[in-house]
Order: structure tokens, then C-alpha cells, then sequence
């Protein structure tokens, strides 16, 4: 075969291409423990800041202290239907994104209560409870749903009364740049701490504004300023968290909650 046959030609582009498909697969086999390390610290370090448990020095921790520390959170599974825990799956374990693909582990959300556009979701979350001593002082929530441009995936905080909101956190989005992005800045998440979910006779209000919030109003107590130029992400975020705080989410878990308090696990 000649150098200049079409054949030889074909053979060395095939042969290339293949050779490269082995590296890039031999490649993202080998780092995806990495990768999957590296997720797991990520979220990590938003569930112990979000817990109150990050030391001022936070920037000295090292990364076998932080997970020290995430491990010691009381991390239980919610069996979200049911509205309690579910002793049966193991908090370290359970992949809630993989278990909302799962028919056997996840339901369809009724349209009517499908306001963050999800379709479906996990039967089961993954909750983190922190304690004072016997009380429940906080506990961590996953929430996510659609935005403009992708699914936003966060915890929320709640502190003891289970309707103050004590911190908030965005880890991952694909929002526009500069402006559906700032859900991701500190001042902005800092603005939800003390801001309420349901008002007394229970209606879920909370909601981002579509302004800024004047501290004296009324709204203050359920509002957060809004997101200059991300009206769309904005209302993205307001609907995630009214499906996850509604009765399709955690609401009914909650509830349960005020009517038979959890005990701290190693008590």
C-alpha cells in the first residue's frame, strides 16, 4: 500500500481516532475518584458553613479537619412522602440525583405542584441536624430547580423553630454571567438569614422581591432583594423554594417535625 492510498489514509485517521478514544477513556476512568473527592469536599465545605461549625480561621483548616468536622453532623435520610426519616438507607451512601432517575426511588410531580419545572424528584433527601447540646439548633436541607438557563442545585438552613432561615447556599448553576451568577454571592445569600418561610397562619411567603427590600416593611420578614437584571433566575429561586417548603416537598416532613421533635442520635 502506498503512501498516497485513500485506504492507508483512512487506516491511519480510524487508528488515530482510536487511540485516542482509549487515552481520553483510560483518562476519565482514572480521575474520577478525584473528581468525585473533590465534589464531596466542595459540598463539604457549604454544609459545615451553613451548620455554623466553620471556624473564623477557616482558611488554616485543613482538608482532613473540614471533613472531620462534616462527618460529625447528624446526617439522617428523609423519606419526603412519608414526611420522616427513613432508617433504612445510609445518609453516606444515598445519591439523591441518582436516585430521582431511579423509578423505584423517585415519584413524577404533579403538574400542579411542579412549579421549579423538575418533573421528578427523589422519594428521598438527605437532611444534616445540628445540635446544641440535646437541641436541635439547625437543620440543612438540599433544595434545587430550574432557572433560566440550568437546574440550581443548594442547601437552605433553618434554625430551630423550622421556619427562620438561618443561611443559604448555591453551589451549582449555569446561570448567565454577572447576572443570574449573583445567587452565588455572599452578600446577596447573607441578605436570607432571619427571613421567614410561612407567616402565622401558615401561607408560605417567602419570596425574592422584585426591588430592594426596605428594611422597615412589612416584607422584610419574607423578602430578599432582588437580583438586578435576573428577573428570570430570580423567579427561579422563589419557586424552588416554594416546591420544596410546599406540600409536595418538605412541608409535611416539617410539620412531623414541630409535633414529635427528633432526639440527638448519640444521647
Amino acid at each position: 500500500m502506498t503512501n498516497d492510498s485513500p485506504l492507508k489514509a483512512i487506516l491511519v485517521v480510524l487508528t488515530a481516532a482510536l487511540v485516542c478514544s482509549i487515552v481520553v477513556s483510560v483518562a476519565a476512568v482514572s480521575l474520577r475518584p478525584y473528581q468525585l473527592a473533590h465534589q464531596i469536599f466542595n459540598q463539604a465545605q457549604h454544609i459545615v458553613k451553613l451548620a455554623g461549625l466553620m471556624p473564623t480561621n477557616a482558611d488554616a483548616l485543613s482538608k482532613k479537619d473540614l471533613m472531620d468536622i462534616f462527618l460529625q453532623l447528624d446526617a439522617r435520610v428523609i423519606d419526603i412522602d412519608a414526611g420522616k426519616f427513613e432508617k433504612n438507607l445510609n445518609p453516606v451512601t444515598f445519591d439523591q440525583r441518582k436516585a430521582a432517575v431511579d423509578p423505584e426511588r423517585s415519584v413524577t410531580i404533579p403538574t400542579e405542584h411542579d412549579v421549579a419545572r423538575l418533573g421528578r424528584r427523589s422519594r428521598f433527601a438527605t437532611a444534616y441536624l445540628v445540635w446544641d447540646g440535646g437541641q436541635l439548633k439547625r437543620i440543612i436541607l438540599p433544595i434545587h430547580g430550574q432557572g433560566m438557563w440550568s437546574t440550581i442545585y443548594g442547601y437552605i438552613a433553618l434554625q430551630a423553630d423550622l421556619n427562620t432561615i438561618a443561611a443559604v447556599t448555591f453551589y451549582e448553576q449555569g446561570e448567565t454571567p454577572g447576572l443570574g451568577t449573583q445567587i452565588q454571592l455572599p452578600d446577596w445569600q447573607s441578605k436570607w438569614q432571619g427571613r421567614q418561610l410561612w407567616d402565622g397562619t401558615g401561607a408560605l411567603r417567602f419570596r425574592i422581591a422584585t426591588g430592594r427590600v426596605a428594611p422597615e416593611s412589612a416584607a422584610a420578614r419574607y423578602e430578599v432583594d432582588a437580583l438586578s437584571g435576573a428577573t428570570v433566575t430570580a423567579d427561579g429561586v422563589t419557586n424552588l423554594v416554594h416546591y420544596w417548603f410546599g406540600e409536595h416537598g418538605f412541608q409535611p416532613f416539617l410539620t412531623h417535625l414541630r409535633e414529635t421533635p427528633p432526639i440527638r442520635a448519640n444521647n
